[in-house]
């Protein structure tokens, strides 16, 4: 598309950013597009194009409505016999928010706060110009994600290239109600993080078995280069393990059911006591280690203190057996080590589907503390080659339904690390990417510093409203377009593209593991020849043999 004449300015909007103008052109004045006027600034900078956003269009001009009446007699024909030219019938007022013009050295918008003159032509602005301009990388390029296209231009006449670096230290958030496309979209930016020019270091955190698909990147030619070949690893839960030793009080006070004061004054001293000791100190303690230092305080120690409290002890010993003591997840030994889930070239998928949702969190809680512990010492030199803390490469986590571990009005152990990480892990590498359906149940202290964001459709107005007080960076009238957003296509706004654009998500390379199960589909497969053929064969084999009837001495064997 050329940089083509397409109105004339009529005058400032309604706030100081905006302007109007007056076009006939229907086409081309869509939600979202962008357009330009030259502005001379009269010193050494000379001419320059002040690029901006239409975000609102209203008829100012049409044909009367009795032209209209008769649905079988189109109205331009109408017009046409009484000398009406087609093209000048109708008549558009597009508001426009202006963003600046494009510094190539500083690789973003200026504002230069020079308003149009009425009478001023207004220009789409091209293609060329628009790539250049909205993208903080190209395609292809080291530490560019290519996510999709502008949605009002042809697919790949405009691609959509986000700054890799800005989405892992400052964080993201995907945004979307249900059938949106949440999860398809951040496994396209997977897709780029482990292309060859990027060779990311991610995990995921999978609640749903969503993302076992991402094993084809390994065998998949786009991803190879030389001798580049992303790996993938998913941890299934019977492989999932969490030493008992990283875990905090609160952790276990959390994973214990309705722990009263009492035996919370209780498991305190016992817990530190522990900590304190030699093996505390080597994080070499298990489940028993904690029960005999809980228990111990049924009987008075050398100074006299401690005893009694023997049924509140039982009851809390009651309550660490049952949590730990056949767990499949809570080890006294065991755990993944950090280098095994995260190294550059290498996805990680931590498959939490058949935990509990309790699990869950202190799972998510103590990973993510220990990797934060583990960047912070490496950063600072406090950890070395082969120290179980040394973690030598920023990394990135995405958290899928990340309302769970975050949620608003409630405090759950994996809040407070998630707050940490957000607010101080770009200085030391810990990137977190936020994915939910619901942003009104997650907390806003946590998706306020996700300063790059995926916005898809979302049609609860709690949500709607959450996402316009707590994003920062998304414009507020694309914002408008929310409910109107079809499957594929987001808002992506923040600090890893220079500025707010509509676009449309690119295929999936990989297939997409989480496509909505065609209920109709499977009951009519049910009913099929080879479904019961299979059903009887199965069937079959679950049914015993009767035994023969046999002689013996005493008798027959029946």
């Amino acid at each position: 598309m050329s940089e083509t004449l397409i109105g004339t300015v009529k005058g400032p909007g309604e706030f100081p950013h905006q302007y109007t103008f007056i076009t006939s052109d229907n086409k081309s004045t869509r939600i979202g597009e962008f357009v330009f006027y030259v502005a001379d600034t009269g010193d050494e900078e000379g001419k320059l194009n002040i690029v901006g956003t239409i975000t609102e269009r209203s008829l100012v001009r049409c044909l009367p409505d009795s032209f209209m009446a008769d649905p079988n007699t189109p109205p331009s024909l109408i017009a046409s016999l009484i000398g009406l030219p087609e093209s000048d019938v109708e008549l558009y007022e597009i508001t426009v928010e202006a963003i600046g013009y494009f510094n190539e050295g500083l690789s973003d918008f200026i504002n230069p706060r020079i308003p149009p003159m009425p009478g001023q032509g207004v220009y789409i602005a091209s293609n060329e110009m628009l790539s250049r301009m909205l993208s903080p990388r190209q395609k292809g390029q080291n530490g560019g994600a290519h996510i999709g296209s502008l949605l009002t231009r042809k697919r790949d006449e405009v691609p959509i290239v986000l700054s890799v670096k800005d989405v892992v230290s400052t964080h993201l958030a995907v945004l979307a109600s249900t059938g949106a496309g949440k999860s398809y979209t951040a496994s396209v930016l997977i897709e780029e993080l482990m292309m060859p020019h990027n060779r990311a270091a991610v995990l995921i955190v999978d609640p749903h078995g969503e993302y076992h698909t991402l094993t084809e990147l390994h065998q998949h030619p786009n991803f190879k280069s030389g001798d580049y070949a992303p790996e993938v690893k998913i941890f299934t839960p019977d492989k999932i393990r969490v030493r008992i030793s990283s875990l905090t009080e609160a952790d276990i006070i959390y994973l214990l059911p309705e722990m009263t004061e009492k035996m919370k004054s209780i498991l305190s001293p016992a817990y530190r006591s522990i900590v304190n000791s030699p093996n505390g100190e080597r994080g070499t303690w298990g489940f028993l280690d904690l029960l005999d230092a809980v228990l111990g305080q049924k009987y008075e120690d050398e100074k006299g203190k401690g005893g009694g409290n023997s049924s509140t002890i039982d009851a809390l010993e009651w309550r660490l057996r049952r949590r730990f003591e056949q767990s499949h997840v809570f080890s006294d030994h065991e755990h993944i080590e950090l280098t095994e889930m995260l190294r550059p070239g290498q996805c990680s998928v931590l498959q939490l589907s058949d935990i509990e949702e309790t699990e869950q969190q202190v799972i998510v809680g103590t990973l993510l503390r220990r990797l934060n512990k583990a960047r912070v010492a490496t950063v600072r030199g406090q950890a070395n080659t082969g120290d179980e803390s040394y973690l030598p490469y920023p990394v990135f986590v995405l958290l899928e339904e990340s309302h769970r571990y975050a949620p608003a009005g409630t405090q759950v152990v994996s809040t407070n690390i998630l707050k940490t990480i957000l607010s101080e892990g770009r200085k030391f590498g810990v990137g977190i990417g936020l994915i939910t359906q619901r942003p009104g149940k997650l907390d806003q202290d946590v998706l306020s510093q996700c300063m790059t964001q995926f916005i898809m459709r979302i049609v609860n107005p709690i949500d709607q409203q959450t996402i316009a007080s707590s994003v920062e960076g998304a414009g507020r009238r694309l914002l408008d377009e929310l409910p109107a957003l079809t499957k594929g296509q987001v808002i992506v706004s923040g600090v890893a593209i220079n500025t707010p654009v509509l676009a449309q998500v690119r295929p999936r390379i990989t297939k997409h593991g989480g496509e909505t199960i065609d209920a109709p589909a499977e009951w009519e497969k049910y009913f099929t020849k080879s479904a019961k053929s299979s059903r009887e064969r199965e069937e079959a084999k679950l049914v015993k043999p009767k035994p023969k009837d046999t002689y013996t001495k005493e008798g027959w064997d029946l």
